[in-house]
Formats: structure tokens, C-alpha cells, sequence
């Protein structure tokens, strides 16, 4: 593995230069990142790609009060579908129905999930105050159903990865969702929804050891709240220390491999440390090898992204993608990769542009 850990373009010049990169044709991108991206030897592994329709989150606009794309889901399977036709089909598993209420007191309490019926809790956790005006009802149907499939995916992705080494849900990594309360548009934990109930399907026993590397460019703080007192579970997380949830020690107290980063952080600087310490970290869990890693691969590490306050091109999150499931492979650990934060309008194209190298070593 050559690891090339290049500068970001002039961030104060990048807007332009990454706007240029991605209005360009999709073949010419793909030859790109193929010159690109690291040449890795990766074993035969199907990727399997978890998706559903009922994942996407639109109605009368109001879906554009907050950043985030949430209609990314679909336009990242659509541009799968453009690059992979009928074969594409090959790789689906397809969603059954909506995690329940008896799946989610797994990892939740039952007076939060109550207070979900108040639309006041609701806006509060999607941090979106003008949706408290609406029925619960209203917002249950069209804000948290989409979530409780997308739950269901994280668990069914996790599945598929244990038993095929690698699979993608095209949603979840809802990180900042807490045993007792949601935020930061996080209402349901599914990263503790996938251990909780492998756990219960005796998938996963209550020894094996679990790694959760979270790049999202926000602190998983939910993630450590679910699992303060589990140490089979390991934390890696790197992320913008100047951001929300900054102010949450606690949390920070959890994690195993903590990596916080400087406001602006570059993608050279990034993927250098990403390089000296993901593999030592893994290492030090050999003698308890992980039965399953969960990846958070956030892309609002982007520097056009309008929250997560990094600064890597399209190219770094490409690299940082490839080089984190690498890792994974020569360990021979399964690994099942969520989509989590990205609040720009070419998420969805990052996010594409990995599940095809994904599909393209498959």
C-alpha cells in the first residue's frame, strides 16, 4: 500500500476548484480518482448495499430548513444505478419494514421514546424548531418512519457483513442519538441497535470485541453514551474539536483512540494522522481481534460542506475511505459502513464515488 497524503487545493481558491471537479463528466472523475487513489490489493469480498426508497425525507420543502441533504440516500443509489445498470441488483438487500418500538427500547429508554410524540422533542432533536409546529403525527410519518427504516438497514447491513465481509447502508450513523434523548438529527442509535441486537440474535457474543472507527467530522457523542460502561466496544474517533458537540467531556472521557483535530484541518494533515494511528490502534486490539468494525464514514469532512468545518477534497475522502477499509481487509475484520453526517449538495456523490471503488474490488 503506497499511501499518498497529498495537500487540499487553496481552500480560499477551493470552492471554485471543487465546483470544476464535480461538474466534470462522470468518466473523466472516475479515470481521476483511479489515478488517484491508493493501487491496494484487496481480497474477494461482495459488498453488499442496503438501501431502500422509503429512506429519503421530503415534504413541501420544509426538508430544506436544515443543511443536510436528506434527500442524499436516493440520489446516491440513482448514481449507482447510472454507473452499474442491471448489475447493481446483484449487490441490493432489500429492507423488510421499519425497526419497531421493542427493537428500539434495545437502546433507548421508554420515556424518550414517548416524548417522541411531542413535535416540540421532535424539532429539538432534528434541531429544525419550526417543524414543532406541526402534528406529531405528521412528523412521525415523515420525519421518523424514513429513520426507523434507515435503523433497520444499519442492523441488516451488519448482517451481511459478518457473513460476506463488507456491506453498505446507504443512510444511517446516527452518532449523536443518546440512550435517553436525541440531537444533532439523530433520533435513533443504530450503531447500538446493530451490537444490541446481534447480540440478541447470539450473532455477536457478549465477548466478542467491536470497533467503531467514526470519521465523521463531529464527535460521536451518542455513540459514547451508549456504551460508557461496554468495553468490548472500542472507539476511534477523529473530528473537528471547535464543533458541536465540544462541550460534551463525558463523552470525549469514552473514547479509546481520541484524535481531535484543529478548525480547517487539511487533507494532508488529515490523512497523516488517519495514517499513524488507525493501524496502531487496530493493532492493539489483536489479541481481542474485533468480530465486527463499524465505520461512520461521514463525508461533512468536505470542505464545502457548511457544517463540519474541514477541509478535505473530494479526492482526500476518496483516499481516506479506501485506506480505513484496507485496514479492515488485511485484517480480515467485517465491516459494515454507515453514511452519517454530510451537509453539502455533493454528499451524495462522495458517497457514490466510494460504494463503486467498493463494487469496482468487490
Amino acid at each position: 500500500l503506497h499511501h499518498i497524503a497529498s495537500k487540499s487545493p487553496n481552500q480560499k481558491k477551493g470552492d471554485r476548484n471543487l465546483n470544476r471537479e464535480f461538474s466534470r463528466p462522470l468518466n473523466y472523475r472516475r479515470r481521476l480518482h483511479e489515478r488517484r487513489a491508493w493501487q491496494v490489493t484487496l481480497p474477494p469480498m461482495k459488498t453488499q448495499i442496503v438501501y431502500h426508497p422509503n429512506y429519503n425525507i421530503s415534504f413541501f420543502g420544509i426538508e430544506r430548513l436544515h443543511p443536510f441533504d436528506s434527500k442524499k440516500y436516493g440520489r446516491a443509489w440513482s448514481l449507482l444505478k447510472e454507473r452499474f445498470g442491471p448489475a447493481l441488483a446483484d449487490h441490493q438487500i432489500p429492507v423488510d419494514r421499519p425497526v419497531s418500538d421493542e427493537e428500539l427500547l434495545l437502546v433507548h429508554t421508554r420515556e424518550y421514546l414517548e416524548s417522541l410524540h411531542s413535535p416540540a422533542n421532535i424539532a429539538a432533536a432534528l434541531e429544525v424548531p419550526v417543524l414543532g409546529k406541526l402534528p406529531a403525527g405528521v412528523l412521525s410519518w415523515l420525519v421518523l418512519r424514513p429513520m426507523r427504516w434507515a435503523a433497520r438497514g444499519s442492523v441488516i447491513a451488519a448482517r451481511a457483513a459478518l457473513d460476506n465481509g463488507a456491506a453498505v447502508n446507504l443512510s444511517g450513523g446516527y452518532h449523536h442519538a443518546k440512550p435517553n434523548r436525541g440531537e444533532g438529527f439523530c433520533v435513533f442509535s443504530d450503531i447500538a441497535l446493530i451490537v444490541r441486537q446481534l447480540r440478541s440474535e447470539n450473532l455477536l457474543r457478549p465477548e466478542d470485541s467491536i470497533v467503531c472507527v467514526d470519521l465523521d467530522a463531529h464527535q460521536g457523542n451518542g455513540v459514547c453514551h451508549q456504551f460508557l460502561s461496554d468495553r468490548q466496544f472500542h472507539i476511534f474517533d477523529m473530528y473537528n474539536q471547535s464543533i458541536y458537540p465540544k462541550a460534551d467531556f463525558e463523552a470525549r472521557r469514552r473514547i479509546n483512540g481520541n484524535f481531535p483535530l484543529p478548525f480547517a484541518c487539511a487533507g494532508g494533515r488529515y490523512l497523516s494522522i488517519l495514517h499513524q494511528s488507525l493501524p496502531s490502534f487496530l493493532d492493539s486490539l489483536a489479541e481481542d481481534k474485533p468480530r465486527l468494525a463499524i465505520y461512520n464514514a461521514g463525508t461533512d469532512v468536505f470542505a464545502g460542506d457548511q457544517l463540519g468545518g474541514l477541509h478535505l477534497s473530494a479526492d482526500d475522502i476518496l483516499q481516506r475511505d479506501l485506506f480505513v477499509m484496507h485496514e479492515f481487509r488485511r485484517r480480515q475484520i467485517p465491516f459494515v459502513m454507515l453514511l452519517s453526517g454530510g451537509y453539502s449538495r455533493q454528499s451524495y456523490r462522495l458517497v457514490a464515488d466510494t460504494v463503486t471503488k467498493m463494487l469496482d474490488h468487490g
